[in-house]
């Protein structure tokens, strides 16, 4: 049964850098721009290993900035200046940082972060919360371990929790990710904070598969709470990543566990698991220099239902995320979402479980608004994908085409027909879209949108929604059922042909740009976008 609290959806971001990384700007210009396009949370969730420059893009050993080197441990160099480790940078530099952005941005939640080079995969974004105010936890979590951390200065210091004796160095394969989870899931359960591991750009590496997400989730029930399935890096040629990619590439911006129907990530739902999807900017260099992101908040975000009568509004966040009710969206094709499910008197929101018995009706309801007026797409243009079938919309006004609800049963662990074949590997289920709700299908009010769907359940199943502004059978977009194309189609067969200068001329009289070469990306993201929720359970008795 869900338990509704006071509380409203927040938007927010898992991932993004600074010049403390392989960021292009000052850390409090990201902050900043953090707040400005619409951010109410966000973690500074950047590389670990190490680094040669501070957050304001000066050199550790720069004597003129630190007429005492500040540098600890192992001496490591880089372009002839030494390098900073990242758990010293983190503990001693970027979390006061962080605490000063908490000052000056009072109304916004700003968490300590660092995407983990994982060992045996790529990379994660992790968060820390330490209740006693401070970073030595997620100091010591990237010296033991992160892969690209090859320090051994600290080995052999006491380590902060019972159970995992001194500092060492345990960043080397498979078995040592597991054992980071597991120390994450015990600094929880220890009481010293909160954490969570979300694995980022999933598909990029094809290190991530199906086993390796249940092993997270094992060891860490608390922690290990969902993936980055929206990845970032929105203007990067194909969207988010290469068509190299496992399974393809990006399909309507969205990686090919989450945009799959029946794919790894509906196995995972399938097989009753609480693990969810999210969306990040993984911010690194704005798209108006040439760089392949937007900033964070401008065409992602990911909207958490938080508890503002929390009075621990850090841990608010922790807890609303943890709690799956959220839900991704791209352009701000919708800024709100209700989606429930409800029978006698019970009700359940995204990421929690109604429990019924066989033969009970369940109603379905989702609301959702659509923004009246412009997103923050830069160009004054038609929607160049849209005119293909006759459909004249501005560029920086999407609509709502429709809305897909997708179902599953739950029937326990998914089986694996070829675990070699990773991409069309069979996971067993029966997810489908069973309902889709049309833009003129339901009451329409003041911008929201809403639809009920009445329905007998006799097994325990998952509902998911995903909605997009394209309809079915849009050339290089969409198939005939309306499923999302490879993003790699769109960018040869429409956006790749333009030409730069007349895309410039299209531009909106306000905005300024150091180079025309990602004009194309950037129409080309906002042209197809699409929102994804978390799913509903429903458990029957």
């Amino acid at each position: 049964m869900g338990s509704v609290s006071a509380g409203e959806y927040l938007a927010g971001d898992f991932h993004q850098h600074t010049l403390y990384t392989d960021g292009s700007y000052p850390f409090m210009q990201v902050m900043e721009e953090n707040a400005s396009y619409g951010l109410d949370w966000w973690a500074n969730s950047e590389h670990g290993g190490e680094r040669n420059r501070d957050g304001n893009g000066n050199y550790w050993d720069d004597t003129e900035v630190y007429p005492t080197n500040p540098i600890l441990g192992d001496y490591e160099a880089s372009g002839s200046h030494q390098e900073m480790w990242r758990w010293q940078s983190l503990r001693d530099y970027v979390y006061p940082n962080i605490e000063t952005t908490r000052e000056e941005y009072s109304d916004k939640i700003v968490i300590s972060g660092l995407e983990q080079n994982v060992p045996g995969h790529e990379h994660c974004s992790t968060a820390i919360y330490q209740y006693d105010s401070t970073a030595t936890a997620i100091s010591e979590f990237e010296y033991r371990f992160d892969r690209s951390d090859d320090d051994t200065s600290r080995d052999g210091e006491e380590g902060l929790l019972d159970g995992f004796g001194t500092l060492a160095k345990t960043n080397d394969t498979e078995d040592d990710a597991i054992y980071g989870v597991e120390w994450m899931q015990a600094m929880k359960d220890q009481g010293f904070g909160d954490a969570w591991v979300v694995p980022a750009h999933v598909e990029r590496a094809w290190s991530y598969h199906i086993e390796d997400f249940r092993n997270w989730m094992d060891a860490g029930p608390d922690v290990a709470i969902g993936f980055e399935g929206a990845p970032g890096h929105q203007t990067s040629g194909d969207r988010g990543f290469s068509r190299g990619s496992l399974g393809g590439g990006t399909y309507g911006g969205t990686g090919f566990y989450v945009a799959t129907i029946g794919g790894l990530w509906d196995a995972l739902a399938a097989e009753g698991r609480k693990f969810f999807n999210f969306a990040s900017s993984d911010f690194h260099n704005h798209w108006s220099t040439g760089g392949s992101d937007f900033w964070p908040g401008e065409y992602q975000k990911t909207y958490t239902y938080i508890n503002n009568d929390a009075k621990d509004k850090i841990q608010a966040v922790f807890d609303g995320n943890r709690s799956g009710n959220s839900w991704n969206v791209q352009g701000d094709l919708i800024d709100e979402l209700q989606f429930t499910a409800k029978s006698k008197g019970s009700s359940a929101m995204m990421g929690e479980t109604l429990k019924v018995k066989a033969g009970d009706h369940v109603q379905i309801k989702i609301k959702v608004h659509d923004p009246v007026g412009t997103n923050f797409c830069p160009f004054d243009m038609l929607n160049p994908s849209l005119d293909q079938v006759g459909i004249e919309q501005p560029l920086n006004m999407p609509e709502l085409d429709h809305i897909d609800l997708i179902a599953g049963t739950i029937t326990g662990n998914a089986p694996v027909t070829n675990p070699e074949d990773v991409v069309a590997t069979d996971y067993g289920t029966d997810t489908q879209v069973i309902r889709t709700f049309e833009r003129n299908g339901g009451s329409y009010k003041d911008g929201y949108m809403t639809y009920v769907l009445n329905f007998k359940v006799e097994k325990s199943m998952f509902l998911r929604l995903r909605g997009t502004n394209l309809p079915a059978n849009v050339p290089f977009e969409t198939d005939e059922d309306g499923n999302p194309l490879a993003d790699s189609e769109a960018s040869d067969k429409i956006y790749s042909l333009m030409d730069a200068v007349e895309l410039e001329d299209l531009l909106q009289e306000n905005v300024t740009i150091a180079t025309n070469s990602k004009l194309d990306e950037v129409a080309e993201a906002y042209a197809d976008l699409w929102f994804y929720s978390n799913p509903i359970y429903i458990e029957v008795e």
